[in-house]
Order: structure tokens, then sequence, then C-alpha cells
């Protein structure tokens, strides 16, 4: 099994921050990782992307032309990263702020207003990538949702721990909106 992914968007909207807490939990199920980030000078506002693979075997090179899975936040990114998936691959893109659709259609696509369901149901905008990342694990039968909150749990810093719970429930709710 290998799985390799890019989670692409704006900095600020928690990409990196996704991609590593998916390898993590990866890594804490014995899996092998790679987590590559990448960003412009201006960090928030300016594009971020990270790939990540998830392997059952060693990984030889953390770097990837085509995708088995897209996630873009950003037009951007969709336009940049749509081509680059994988024939038959995923791309799960925020549907409630881009407002042209993916256009392939030999690939699975899933929108997900999680910007939007993060105001709405949540109250904090902030959780919108927890919302995505728990679409994209019942999506992709990648890691446990218990190795997500594990995760978490021992990445984020002590002082924002009292946020743990407002993550669940969005990792929750991006799983039961899917």
């Amino acid at each position: 099994m290998l799985k390799e992914m890019i989670f692409a968007g704006f900095g600020g909207q928690g990409v990196l921050s996704m991609g590593k807490l998916l390898a993590y939990a990866a890594m804490k199920e014995g899996k092998e990782i790679s987590w590559m980030p990448s960003y412009g000078p201006e960090m928030r506002g300016g594009t971020a992307n990270c790939m990540v693979n998830i392997s059952d075997e060693p990984i030889s090179s953390p770097v990837v032309n085509e995708y088995d899975v897209a996630v873009v936040l950003n037009l951007p990114s969709l336009k940049k990263f749509e081509p680059k998936v994988k024939k038959g691959g995923i791309l799960i893109w925020e549907s409630s702020t881009i407002k042209e659709p993916p256009v392939r259609t030999d690939i699975k696509v899933y929108p997900l207003p999680a910007i939007k369901l993060a105001n709405t149901e949540l109250k904090n905008v902030k959780v919108m990538n927890m919302l995505i990342l728990g679409a994209l694990v019942k999506i992709v039968d990648i890691v446990k949702k218990d190795s997500l909150i594990i995760a978490l749990k021992e990445t984020l810093p002590k002082r924002h721990h009292n946020l743990i719970p407002l993550n669940e429930e969005a990792i929750d709710l991006g799983m039961n909106t899917v």
C-alpha cells in the first residue's frame, strides 16, 4: 500500500498542519511516511503545500509528480494540482470558496464546503482543516480516527490543548459530511 498525496492552499489555512498530522498519525500506526512542506516567503497568504506519502514499505522518494489524492483549498491550487491527480485518483476541494469546480471526469471528486461548515456548525473557521482531514480519513482508509486524535494530542502545544475537543468535533463533522 502506497498513497501519494498533496495538500495545497494559502498559507494560514492549516495545509502544512493537516499533512503533518496525517503523517504523524500514520507513523504512530507503524507505517512508513514522508512529509515534505513547500511554501513561499510570504507564509500567511502565500501559497503553501505539502506532499505526504504513506506506505507499508520504505518510501524511495518523497517527491512525486502525480498523486493518488489531492486536497486543495484555493483556486490556484485546484488549477495546479487537478491535472496531477492520477487517473482514478481522488480530489477533495473546498467548495464554499472555490467557485470554479474541477473538470476532470476520470477521478473521484469530493466537494466539501469546509469553511462554511466550520463557521456555521462549529463557529470557528480555524478548524476547517481538521474538518477536511476527517473527510479524507473517511474517504481514504489510510489511518484510524483514534490515531489522528493521538497525533493531535502529541503534536499540539500544551497551551492549545483546550482546543482538542473542538478539533475532534471538526474531524467528526468532516467524517459525517462525506
